[in-house]
């Protein structure tokens, strides 16, 4: 059979580096999502009131979001400039760079002046700082999941990915972990410690990135001259309906999350359904769970295909969306954990821990990079601004809007799994056991010939070494005779 359906993949047992690779990759993905997300819980708690005061919190709140908004309309113009990168130059300086920009961006967040100190200038400074911060995150996904990619082996690649993909949840967890420590200090200091306190982890993340390898798929490329002049416009025209299928998939998962996560914390918190501490263990419980829960997914993938886990993942959360605000509605702060951790575990990480693979084997090696990134974060536009219309879904409709709108974007998600080709089905199962079989018998054979060549060469030596003592003793031996 032939292994044209497993092209361009890496080595079929993967590279020695996998798993450093991907616990590397995974790392800075902690450190980016714990800065990003963190943006997220800031602006549902505490930016409303610091930087966008006024008589009316909802009026405070959907400034707040739509500031966090802005930072996810710039994502896919980070994911254009990282995924051109990517393809040109290789997948780990991009790695580096957008680790740096979102490090230096967040820390920033932690000293800007507030709206009662500054006046409009605080807002517009926010605004700006949040805009870097999508430029990085932008870019930082597709290096991360392709290096990881790139290096797992073939029938692990699910598996591989999923551990960058559990950089999210591990992210979230950080973020809320902090944020819920820090409202202890009261005052602006509840929001300005957890952005101030990332400035660690970048550090630790650049000391991991350093060390980690570039891509074999990418070295290939580059030593065959594959490497494409311009990426960006040559996957959009040769692979444009694999970019618009990547956004319906992820629509479903990130903008779901912008509603079941995201407004959820405002939602509790104006409704008075939770304070913000329950809500803040609400997610840390939630994401923690979630961590576990994305790894499981991208292993399943492996075994069973990436589409099939898409298709029920999608179709259960259309039937979620009513039950998941009438089990909060409760007030019942049991509930109110469990439809955070079915909301998170469920319906978004199954999609979180499929795309890690699903979304680089739907592309070209040397297109890969800007393809995937495309996909991935135009989709973020709108979940960036979910929560904002979210909000004024609710106003309008009360909370059977934002309900819909969560069903409406699993929906989306749906219809693309539908249509799009799985790249993970029996066929390539079957030829990658061919495969892995061959490579792990060449191995042994490689082995040990190479054992045999060892124990050859020592022996030749031996014997040489015999020839040359039988040649010193003699002369001598002679020199006495005489």
């Amino acid at each position: 059979m032939s292994n044209d359906a497993l092209t361009m993949r890496g080595p079929v047992s993967g590279t020695k580096d996998a798993r450093k690779v991907a616990i590397g990759s995974g790392v800075g993905a902690v450190i980016e999502t714990y800065d990003f997300i963190g943006f997220g819980t800031a602006a549902a708690l505490y930016f409303g009131t610091a930087f966008f005061p006024g008589g009316d919190p909802v009026t405070g709140t959907l400034a707040a979001f739509a500031t966090l908004g802005v930072g996810f309309a710039a994502r896919p113009i980070g994911g254009i400039i990282g995924g051109h990168l990517g393809d040109k130059l290789g997948r780990k300086p991009v790695l580096v760079a957008s680790l740096i920009l979102m490090g230096l961006a967040t820390f920033a967040i932690g000293l800007l002046p507030t709206y009662q100190t500054a006046g409009i200038i605080a807002p517009i400074l926010l605004v700006l700082v949040r805009i870097v911060q999508g430029l990085a995150f932008g870019a930082e996904w597709g290096g991360a999941i392709l290096m990881s990619y790139e290096h797992a082996p073939w029938k692990q690649k699910g598996k591989y990915t999923s551990i960058v993909q559990a950089g999210f949840p591990v992210g979230l967890l950080l973020a809320n972990l902090v944020f819920l420590a820090s409202g202890s200090l009261g005052g602006d200091w509840a929001w300005r410690v957890p952005f101030l306190a990332s400035i660690v982890l970048v550090a630790v993340g650049l000391i991991i990135r350093a060390k980690v390898p570039e891509s074999p798929v990418f070295e290939d490329v580059k030593e065959h001259g594959q490497i494409v002049k311009n990426p960006i416009i040559e996957v959009i025209k040769t692979d444009w309906r694999n970019i618009v299928r990547g956004i319906g998939l992820r629509i479903a998962e990130t903008a779901g999350y912008a509603v079941s996560i995201t407004y959820m914390i405002s939602y509790l918190h104006t409704t008075e359904l939770a304070d913000k501490s329950e809500t803040l263990i609400g997610l840390v419980v939630a994401s923690g769970i979630g961590i576990f829960a994305t790894m499981a997914w991208g292993r399943l993938t492996d075994r069973v295909g990436r589409r099939p886990v898409y298709i029920w993942s999608c179709l259960f959360a259309m039937l979620y969306g009513i039950p998941m605000f009438l089990l909060v509605n409760t007030g019942l702060f049991p509930l109110i954990i469990a439809t955070m951790v079915i909301s998170y575990a469920i319906c978004q990480n199954s999609l979180a821990g499929a795309q890690g693979a699903w979304f680089p084997e739907l592309f070209n090696a040397n297109t890969r990079s800007s393809g995937a990134s495309l996909a991935y974060q135009i989709s973020a536009m709108v979940a960036g601004f979910t929560p904002f219309v979210t909000t004024l879904l609710f106003i309008g409709m009360g909370w059977v809007g934002p309900a819909l709108l969560f069903s409406f974007y699993a929906a989306i998600g749906l219809w693309a799994a539908l249509i799009t080709r799985e790249t993970w089905g029996k066929r390539e199962r079957q030829l990658a056991d061919e495969a892995t079989t061959a490579d792990v018998a060449h191995r042994a054979v490689s082995t040990e010939g190479s054992s045999a060549a060892r124990h050859s060469h020592a022996a030749r030596r031996a014997d040489a070494s015999e020839h040359t003592d039988a040649t010193r003793v003699t002369p001598t031996s002679h020199e006495g005779v005489s």
